[in-house]
């Protein structure tokens, strides 16, 4: 009955009211009578899809004697069924949504209710499909309409709430849409004006709502409300927010976080506290975002994680529940401990040892004034302690944020009283013993709780060891000595065949990783004990490690610490999170690889006969490969600290040979070196001002970059010209050899040298406060976060630069635009830039400046109407060249040809390419810093609209094109990748970009656009779309529709 048939399915569309209404009360009245059980009762397992087929229809008929009583039913259906009805929740979605602009209120307000809690079902798996039915149906922008409406209108209280509420659903679901809200500054306005009103769940609605907002039209009402919400709300507060949101909030400075701060001191509520800390949490979410808090409220804000991490001991009579997770959030906070700053000290100030030590050992007071200390008795109390299991959910927290003290710890740290000596001795004690433990547990060691307590005890040890603290890394060897002085050779035994028998393994650490991992850190530390290293080595321990790196690289085992340390990197908020863009770990991504190198660097250190080893070779050539492949800091550094005990001081690179060659090349050098004996070397001041600045003299750089009275940046070159020296005397305690090592570092970016003159470079990098340099020659592994040294010269575009440019690049001028620069008086834009480094990095440019070209040609056009190029000569003459694919392509041949090149202002030559001024600036940044810059990304990019997406693009297009024919591989390469990885978003882009690739004659590009168009093709013809592009565009499309349904065996579109 009120079913129709069609060829494809059998749909339930009675049109009789009297029927519909029987069903609705019908299924309401079965629900009602198996209240509780409903998720259990097989009719209605068996009927689920009949009855939301029924309810759909009639949602669809919008007659206004059911309606209400329909979506009652659905409210029902779907919160007594959550998980049976995920299958059906998406057919739901569009007849809801049409009905909350519905002339009855109270229908419109149930729908609110009912899509709410249908999003709020959703399973994350169905998220991206239905993000794109709520925006086909205009389901936020329906609710805007209806909020914006609110102010002076005649809608319930309960209406505006339950709207509110569905729009931060929304909003907390699918980031994207959040800007969206965030342009509406009328919403806004309303939003704010709700809030101040009296109406208590009227606030609480609105400041849920800001939770999940993120731009800066939302920051100040945030600000303002969070007032409201510390007073009254922080329940409700989930600080949802975009990452540009979070960085907007630390620069509204102290309010909001004295605020935030005020929320978790110990006289608030524990659910209040809760929340402060969760906030926190995300605002500190990088090291940037950390040093500012930290520099604006460093003392307040560990002062509030130091109470939260005690309130266990303080918490007596309260839900055990409620202080685990006040403990477990204040342990997570306390993480900022991974980035070094002034709130180091504070935690040490407010007792952070005895704070840990309280969290491991549950009476060690107790304990302590009961036996006296000594070694062994400490050794026994912790042990004691530690079976007992004792808050063991916590134990990976306390070992990281231990290690971490211990890494940013000064050279001259020392606890300041005896009691917090003893209390660092039993934490370092514990360690040890879980140290011990994780040896123990050997192969047992699984993906599971044991797996973070096991590795990041293990690991605390090891950081501990390399402390800079003199203190902590001689107590922790004193002590772990002790520790193993029973079992240790037992136990290394057994760990270097675990080890070796793992990297004999077909799969390399793929059967269980963390195990791996903990076995790694574990003979790290056995090798940085004396009594040990012998053992290590004669244990095959090298051939093991490099046998383990080479199969890291070959086989691209990739696991990084995240997947087996969830403790350090989970947090829900950042599952919603946008417009985020995380850097690399300093260890990079590959777990095995980094501590392989780390352990490898160890055991190279402390072994005296590796030069005669059968392996340097392919030891030296195993590590050779991580520099030129891994891009990690951490890792680099290790390979590095491992080469400089072959003679070799740096980071070569067979990608990136620096500008050594250019050292030889005399033709643009700008200044010499004189040494006392009279000899010389010809060098490039700019090379010398952005990595060594120590060489060139301090009255070579203007004094201020800054527009002042007296000195404007326009006039950096006129006044400094006159100083500018061709020649410097060096004095004659600087050794020659030394100086041309470090040139040869500062070009290259290493250098090679022997014992005796790896001496005396040493104290001249020094000198110069060549860091990094030093650091090699002094064969330190570095602590931890230590940057790799840049080779990033984009500060030599600014005013540093500026003095030494001698070349202009002019943009092509595609529109009339207002240009002023901040160098010169020329009118076009352009930038200032250096021969030197553009022939250092692009052949073509080389070619050219070798050349000494000239403009020969005088004019490039075309003609109209007669689809040829004209090229008029300097002798008048006109050539014509057929332009049968684009005048782009002859312009680059007339570019290749002639060169442009001209003279400019203050006699620098003047190139003009032809590209943008926005495709010239990624160009020349991309050449100087050798990294391309991205394309907005999260809500900025998802909220674009085609045309504003494809003007973000186009640049990357020019500049892909351009790339080839100045032999510019690489960039090429990292072009077509951007580009590529924008088009899945947007097929309309892809449309576009396919003709703009076309344009260029970039037919790799267009093919690869065409397949993103293939499951669309058949819409596209039909809509007529297709009737607009080439013959041969339409067949590419084609084309790929044909293979994309070869693939998938049928029909696309």
């Amino acid at each position: 009955m009120g079913r129709v048939s069609d060829d494809k399915e059998r749909k339930w569309k009675c049109t009789d009211l009297e029927i519909q209404k029987h069903v609705v009360r019908s299924l309401a009245a079965f629900l009602d009578s198996s209240s509780g059980h409903a998720s259990t009762h097989r009719l209605l397992k068996d009927s689920l899809a009949d009855i939301v087929e029924a309810l759909v229809w009639i949602l669809h008929c919008k007659s206004e004697a059911i309606v209400g009583m329909a979506v009652n039913v659905v409210v029902k259906l779907v919160s007594s069924n959550s998980s049976m009805m995920q299958l059906y929740l998406t057919d739901l979605i569009n007849p809801l949504s049409s009905l909350l602009c519905y002339n009855n209120l109270e229908v419109a307000t149930s729908c609110a209710t009912a899509l709410n809690m249908v999003l709020s079902n959703l399973s994350v798996k169905r998220e991206k499909q239905v993000w794109e039915i709520v925006k086909e149906a205009k389901t936020l922008i329906q609710i805007i309409r209806i909020i914006r409406e609110f102010p002076g209108g005649t809608q319930p209280i309960e209406n505006f709430q339950e709207m509110v509420s569905l729009l931060y659903t929304i909003l907390w679901r699918w980031p994207p849409s959040r800007y969206f809200v965030w342009k509406d500054t009328i919403l806004i306005k309303v939003l704010e004006d709700s809030r101040i009103k009296s109406h208590l769940s009227t606030k609480v609605a609105v400041l849920k709502l800001y939770s999940a907002l993120g731009n800066e039209t939302s920051i100040d009402l945030l600000v303002l409300s969070l007032n409201i919400w510390i007073e009254q709300f922080s329940h409700l507060f989930v600080p949802a927010l975009c990452n540009k949101v979070a960085k907007e909030l630390l620069g509204n400075g102290e309010t909001i976080l004295t605020m935030m701060v005020s929320c978790m001191d110990v006289s608030e509520p524990l659910a209040v506290r809760i929340e402060g800390f969760r906030l926190a949490q995300h605002l500190v979410a990088d090291e940037q975002r950390c040093i500012k808090m930290t520099s604006l409220c460093s003392g307040p804000l560990i002062k509030a994680i130091i109470g939260g991490m005690r309130v266990w001991r303080l918490g007596s009579g309260k839900g055990v529940n409620d202080l685990v997770s006040l403990l477990d959030e204040a342990c997570r906070l306390a993480l900022i401990t991974r980035w070094p700053g002034e709130h180091h000290n504070h935690f040490w100030e407010q007792g952070i040892d005895k704070v840990l030590l309280d969290l491991l050992l549950e009476n060690f007071d107790k304990q302590a004034s009961e036996h006296p200390l000594t070694p062994q008795a400490r050794i026994s109390i912790a042990q004691q302690g530690l079976d007992t299991n004792f808050l063991i959910a916590l134990r990976p927290y306390i070992w990281e944020i231990f290690g971490w003290l211990a890494v940013h710890c000064r050279k001259d740290f020392r606890p300041s009283a005896d009691r917090n000596e003893l209390y660092i001795d039993m934490l370092i004690t514990c360690a040890c013993l879980s140290f011990v433990e994780a040896i123990c547990k050997g192969c047992q060691i699984s993906e599971n709780d044991d797996t973070s307590r096991s590795e990041s005890s293990s690991r605390a040890v090891l950081v501990m060891m390399h402390s800079s603290s003199t203190y902590i890394a001689s107590k922790v060897r004193l002590i772990l000595s002790g520790v193993l002085e029973i079992k240790g050779n037992e136990c290394l035994k057994r760990l270097l065949y675990l080890l070796d028998y793992g990297s004999s393994a077909n799969k390399f650490g793929s059967a269980n990783i963390p195990k791996t991992v903990v076995e790694l850190v574990c003979l790290i530390c056995y090798s940085g004990l004396p009594e040990y290293q012998k053992n290590v080595t004669r244990g095959n321990g090298i051939r093991t490690l490099v046998t383990s790196i080479r199969r890291c690289l070959r086989d691209e085992v990739c696991t990084s610490r995240r997947s087996f340390a969830p403790h350090f990197y989970h947090n829900v908020f950042y599952e919603r999170t946008c417009c985020w863009m995380t850097a690399e770990e300093w260890e990079g991504k590959d777990a095995l690889l980094f501590y392989s190198l780390w352990g490898l660097a160890e055991l190279v250190q402390h072994s005296s006969d590796i030069d005669h080893s059968h392996i340097k070779s392919n030891l030296i050539k195993t590590v050779q490969e991580v520099l030129d492949n891994v891009s990690a800091p951490g890792p680099r550094w290790l390979a590095a600290n491992i080469l400089s005990y072959f003679g070799v001081y740096g980071f070569p690179n067979k990608h990136d040979k620096g500008f050594g060659r250019a050292l030889e090349d005399k033709e643009h050098t700008d200044l010499q070196l004189l040494f006392a004996n009279g000899e010389s070397v010809s060098v490039h001041r700019i090379i010398l001002a952005v990595r060594c600045p120590s060489l060139v003299p301090p009255e070579q750089f203007p004094q201020s970059a800054e527009t002042t009275d007296n000195f404007l940046v326009k006039d950096v070159r006129r006044k400094c010209c006159p100083m500018l020296q061709k020649e410097v005397r060096l004095s004659a305690r600087v050794d020659q050899q030394a100086l041309l090592k470090l040139l040869d570092y500062v070009y290259f970016g290493y250098v090679e040298a022997g014992e005796d003159l790896a001496r005396k470079l040493k104290t001249l990098a020094k000198s110069c406060n060549m860091q990094p340099l030093f650091l090699m020659l002094c064969r330190k592994i570095p602590k931890w976060g230590t940057p790799i040294p840049s080779s990033d010269f984009t500060d030599a575009l600014g005013p540093l630069g500026f003095q030494f440019a001698d070349i202009i690049l002019e943009a092509e001028e595609t529109e009339k635009m207002p240009w002023a620069c901040s160098f010169c008086s020329l009118l076009v834009p352009h930038m200032h830039a250096h021969k030197f480094i553009l022939q250092s990095r692009c052949k073509y440019l080389q070619a050219l400046f070798l050349s000494g070209m000239q403009e020969r040609l005088s004019q490039f056009r075309r003609i109209s109407g007669v689809g040829n190029l004209g090229i008029l000569l300097s002798n008048n003459e006109m050539i014509y060249v057929p332009c049968f694919a684009t005048s782009y392509f002859h312009y680059c041949l007339w570019f290749i040809l002639t060169a442009n090149v001209q003279f400019g202002c203050s006699h620098s030559q003047s190139i003009k390419v032809p590209v943008s001024w926005e495709a010239l600036i990624k160009l020349v940044r991309l050449i100087y810093s050798r990294k391309l810059p991205d394309p907005p990304f999260g809500c900025l990019w998802d909220n674009m609209d085609t045309k504003e997406r494809l003007y973000e693009l186009k640049p990357y297009v020019e500049v892909y094109w351009l790339a080839e024919f100045w032999i510019l591989e690489d960039v090429q390469e990292a072009c077509f990748t951007t580009i590529i990885s924008c088009l899945d978003s947007d097929r309309q882009l892809a449309l576009e970009v396919m003709k703009l690739a076309a344009g260029f004659s970039l037919w790799k590009l267009a093919e690869v656009a065409a397949d993103y168009m293939a499951p669309i093709y058949h819409k596209l013809r039909d809509s007529g779309v297709l009737e607009q592009l080439d013959e041969l565009l339409i067949e590419l499309v084609r084309d790929a529709s044909v293979r994309l349904s070869q693939r998938s065996g049928g029909f696309s579109g």
